[in-house]
């Protein structure tokens, strides 16, 4: 295709945007934190190509564990930058891809590498124009009803000037984390669409454009944790490929990257091989990244206290460690360390029982929190914001990891109980929680009637905090 000169000034224009916005990683934190260059703590992630998208009725802790055990010689390893050319022996030109793997594990950072190199003409160069469309941030536009076009022009102002046809540019969509869809994506389409100029409601947009209806010559990829990877139907899907995290090689690697002393890198790794819970856990980067975050302070300061050996350790050590951090900002507002923990406690065991991972601003606020103090807690609570949305802002909100908002609806409860005297399973169990059998009972009864929110992460936790760790927790939030 013949590319004009304007319009090679606006592709480079694209291009430039993207990689500004994606050059800089922000482990956890929102862009209030510190940058890092991703080319330079990137860490390549273990990639395999998946037999199906079918949902997995395991926790996703437990799907590392068995993950974890594999043999290599079971796997088809793929890079990320080749999810759409075909293996050895593959013919079928791939169209839509689906990327699976658990919360945590590496997904939008592999779209964010994969999207930096082709804007730094790296890789995948045979691809025009790269549309990164997270679920996220649709969910703002749930409500409108445009074309895609215009949907376009919304989250790229410089597609103005652009002709966006199934003809004229070898395009890719990419839509980040399905399980955060909040759209009706039924796949029982009604409204048949076939030109980018025509109007719909959003969710009917990405049905069309998924299907084939609209640009049948675009590139798909569609990342998703497991519990939410059939919402596309099977048969729009050409290749299903899996995010495993790190291997034990790559593990590693990132903790060598991570921390700059090559000691204390290596008397953490050291430390977290000890546990086979942690160490397993290490999987997953975000959780690479909170053990970082503890562990380099505690062993480098000669903190005292035990270092973390469980998980419910790891994650309250991390929840004090962040609330340092907001001391250290000289955040002034009349809340508390306890206050702010339990609001943020309780969005996160409501929305646990929802389902929900993403929040907005709305959620907060039926949880009594103010969006500006939810910020201040910029490790637990990320801040995503769009200034550049052409009809109107909004604010995202979730936790770092979904084992971190079970670990805080388990403290919830925990400090309900013990402190405020509440009994936060009124209305959902028959049961009182004045002791610990009684408060152990509810939680039987809670998990047996909500198994399928699978919160084994939170019922644990549930119990340990009253074996082991009201000590540490007492001592955290004592006036």
């Amino acid at each position: 295709m013949v590319v004009t000169f304007s319009n090679q000034i606006v592709l480079n224009m694209f291009r430039s945007n993207l990689m500004k916005k994606f050059e800089c990683l922000y482990e956890g934190t929102a862009q209030q934190g510190n940058p890092t260059l991703l080319n330079e703590i990137y860490t390549e992630l273990y990639i395999t190509e998946s037999e199906s998208g079918e949902i997995s009725n395991e926790h996703e802790v437990r799907q590392i564990e068995t993950q974890s055990r594999r043999a290599a010689t079971e796997d088809t390893p793929i890079k990320c930058n080749d999810i759409f050319r075909p293996l050895p022996g593959q013919d079928k030109p791939i169209r839509t891809v689906l990327t699976k793997g658990v919360a945590g594990i590496g997904k939008t950072v592999s779209v964010q590498k994969f999207i930096l190199d082709w804007a730094e003409e790296k890789e995948n160069q045979d691809v025009q124009l790269i549309f990164p469309l997270p679920f996220r941030e649709i969910n703002l536009m749930k409500d409108k009803t445009l074309s895609l076009s215009e949907l376009l022009h919304v989250f790229f102002p410089e597609t103005k000037e652009m002709e966006i046809s199934s003809d004229k540019y070898k395009v890719l969509f990419i839509f980040d984390g399905l399980d955060e869809c909040r759209l009706s994506l039924y796949f029982q389409i009604d409204v048949r669409l076939c030109d980018v100029s025509e109007s719909a409601s959003v969710d009917v947009l990405l049905m069309n454009l998924i299907v084939g209806n609209l640009l049948p010559s675009a590139l798909i990829w569609i990342t998703s944790r497991p519990a939410a990877a059939d919402l596309v139907p099977s048969e729009c899907v050409h290749r299903v490929t899996e995010v495993r995290g790190f291997n034990d090689p790559q593990k590693e690697e990132y903790f060598r990257k991570r921390v700059s002393d090559q000691s204390l890198a290596n008397t953490i790794i050291t430390h977290l091989k000890s546990s086979r819970s942690l160490y397993i856990m290490c999987h997953i980067p975000v959780f690479c990244w909170i053990s970082a975050t503890v562990l380099e302070k505690m062993l480098s300061e000669a903190e005292t206290g035990e270092i973390p050996k469980t998980l419910t350790q790891m994650y309250t050590h991390f929840l004090i460690l962040q609330t340092n951090i907001k001391h250290e900002k000289d955040y002034e507002k009349n809340v508390t360390d306890e206050d702010m923990i339990l609001k943020l406690g309780k969005l996160a065991f409501q929305q646990l029982l929802k389902g929900n991972v993403m929040f907005y601003e709305e959620d907060l606020r039926e949880c009594g929190i103010d969006v500006t103090e939810a910020s201040v807690y910029s490790g637990l609570c990320t801040q995503i914001f769009r200034e550049e949305f052409g009809w109107y802002q909004g604010k995202v909100f979730c936790f770092v990891h979904l084992s971190v908002q079970e670990h805080l609806a388990a403290l919830y409860v925990h400090l309900s109980c013990t402190v405020n005297n509440t009994n936060v399973f009124d209305q959902i169990t028959k049961h009182s929680c004045l002791n610990m059998c009684h408060y152990l009972r509810c939680i039987r009864e809670l998990w047996m009637r909500l198994y399928r929110v699978k919160m084994d992460i939170w019922i644990f936790s549930c119990g340990f905090f009253w074996v082991c760790q009201w000590s540490l927790i007492r001592f955290s939030y004592k006036d």
